[in-house]
């Protein structure tokens, strides 16, 4: 999942917000949605105001001079600030963790199981203002926001089940003597989260860390803060104690402080590239443990039998959903035969596509995130034609809704080509479908093998014995069979491989728990013998 940078802060020298007027730019439908969020949740706005700190169990308001400002994708309309977080607001919610994690570390896992039912239920409650939060801020549709949502929420359903899942081994290795294996928790733990998905990832992380007994110190991106301000206040009505969750915000500055800070034992992060390998790096020459899902580059294999009804509304749907911004979005179709019994059922199934508001009915993709992510983009696609590709289907020039003439629009893109163009080497984070062709099944899984990235793969057969070879053979962690987005429930384990993840530990899961624990073995001994109140001996010891 996919974070190419952090931006640039900007220094606000006033407090003074844009107008009131200035927020009419929102649609009609977007409005009241915003002044919602702003009127009922402590921690975030969507009408000007400034985006809080959350330290100790409060909302504070951060002293900071340096500033950035989130925007609607749709309209450009200012929404919130951001605060870059200050050293001493930081060191403010180190201290938090530290001294909850003393109690809640000791806190019985009956009582941290009660507290992710009673969030769960919260999210379910209020999952339309969070989706609400997640179409301003980041851009997606209202299905694909509360979609979001519900991926996250399935980890704290199954974080419920920590009664069982965390528990240890014991055996009597000896005469009188036990050996136990303990799952205890590392401590002050930090997870930094991407703007694709702004609740889903905090939900990786936040239940995790606090039913293993950790604290947790949270990073949104500072492009879309409001969802994860919004599940810290329900973490707070569900009963989690004041200092086990703690919310910082920033770009660089705060991810290195991350990294620095003696008393963060580990660090989850999911993004791109370039900042996954800098804050693994750092993270780990700290002596932290790190996880780091980093970019991707997910391909499909049509083979002649597939039903080809299902394989191209599985590739269409995987490729153009939520503008193509997700880590497991299939960017990559490869065509065994000919492309032409494919290209023009593929071209025909985009053009239906929506492309709209997220608040609009009927929208099947949004906007990107920002305007620089437009313009990354669209360079892009720009490329394929000066690198030999073709493009079938050009979304550059999208004529943008009547709403929504600022909007970051990029049109579902088709283009075809090989292996040597920049716009497949590069993971392109927007709606761009690249298709090759092979001459084999053998070829195909050449190409998915020879990529530098491992997140998934599907192919679409009717075969099973050709399913078989290509579950075999394909080196990539998640593996589709008419499948288009393989990304397991949260029962297993998120299993991502080659230069797609740094870190030997998976997200959620066993997996997870095993991230937010170390084991401590204890070998006791108690002789029987020695127990009080055993009839005393009486004959001469002889020793024997």
């Amino acid at each position: 999942m996919a974070v190419r940078r952090f931006p640039h802060l900007r220094v606000l020298r006033t407090k003074s917000f844009h107008s009131s007027a200035n927020l009419k730019a929102l649609s009609a439908l977007a409005l009241p949605k915003a002044e919602q969020i702003s009127a009922n949740w402590k921690g975030t706005s969507a009408t000007g105001g400034s985006t809080k700190n959350f330290i100790g169990g409060e909302f504070v308001e951060s002293q900071s001079n340096e500033w950035i400002d989130v925007h609607d994708p749709s309209s450009q309309t200012f929404l919130t600030r951001v605060p870059q977080t200050t050293e001493s607001e930081f060191e403010d919610a180190v201290d938090a963790a530290s001294q909850a994690y003393k109690t809640w570390s000791r806190t019985s896992v009956v009582s941290r199981q009660r507290f992710v039912l009673e969030l769960q239920h919260l999210i379910r409650q209020n999952a339309d203002a969070i989706a609400n939060s997640i179409v301003l801020e980041q851009g997606k549709t209202i299905a694909d926001a509360h979609g979001d949502l519900l991926r996250g929420l399935q980890v704290v359903e199954t974080a419920a089940g920590i009664t069982s899942t965390l528990l240890g081994d014991k055996i009597e290795v000896s005469k009188d003597m036990d050996t136990e294996v303990r799952k205890v928790p590392l401590g002050v733990c930090a997870s930094i989260a991407p703007f694709n998905f702004p609740a889903m990832i905090p939900l990786w992380t936040i239940p995790m860390a606090a039913v293993t007994g950790n604290t947790l110190i949270l990073k949104p991106s500072e492009r879309d803060p409001g969802a994860a301000m919004m599940i810290a206040e329900l973490c707070q009505r569900a009963g989690l104690p004041a200092g086990v969750l703690n919310i910082i915000h920033g770009g660089v500055p705060t991810v290195n402080s991350i990294c620095d800070h003696p008393a963060i034992k580990a660090i989850s992060f999911v993004g791109g590239d370039r900042a996954g390998k800098h804050i693994y790096e750092r993270g780990t020459q700290n002596g932290k443990r790190v996880q780091a899902n980093l970019g991707a580059k997910n391909h499909a294999i049509l083979m002649p039998d597939a039903n080809k009804n299902l394989a191209i509304n599985s590739i269409v749907g995987a490729a153009f959903g939520a503008a193509g911004q997700r880590c497991m979005a299939i960017s990559v179709a490869v065509i065994v035969g000919d492309t032409s019994a494919w290209l023009p059922g593929l071209v025909e199934r985009a053009q239906l596509l929506q492309v709209n508001g997220g608040f609009e009915k009927g929208a099947d993709l949004g906007p990107l995130i920002s305007p620089g992510a437009k313009g990354r983009v669209t360079d892009l696609i720009t490329s394929a034609e000066a690198d030999g590709g073709k493009i079938i289907l050009d979304g550059r020039n999208f004529k943008a809704p009547e709403s929504y003439p600022y909007g970051n629009f990029v049109g579902p893109t088709i283009i075809e080509g090989d292996t040597s163009m920049k716009c497949y080497q590069t993971e392109i984070f927007g709606p761009v479908l690249v298709v090759l062709q092979a001459d084999t099944l053998d070829d195909a899984i050449e190409i998915i093998n020879n990529n530098r990235y491992g997140n998934g793969a599907a192919i679409f057969t009717q075969s099973g014995a050709t399913a078989r070879r290509f579950e075999t053979e394909v080196n990539v962690g998640q593996v589709g069979i008419n499948v288009s987005i393989p990304v397991p429930l949260p029962m297993f384990a998120w299993s991502g491989n080659k230069g797609s993840v740094l870190g030997d530990i998976g997200f959620y899961g066993k997996s997870g728990i095993n991230f937010y624990t170390q084991n401590k073995t204890t070998t006791s001994l108690w002789r029987a013998e020695d127990a009080v109140g055993n009839r005393a001996a009486v004959d001469m010891p002889t020793h024997s």
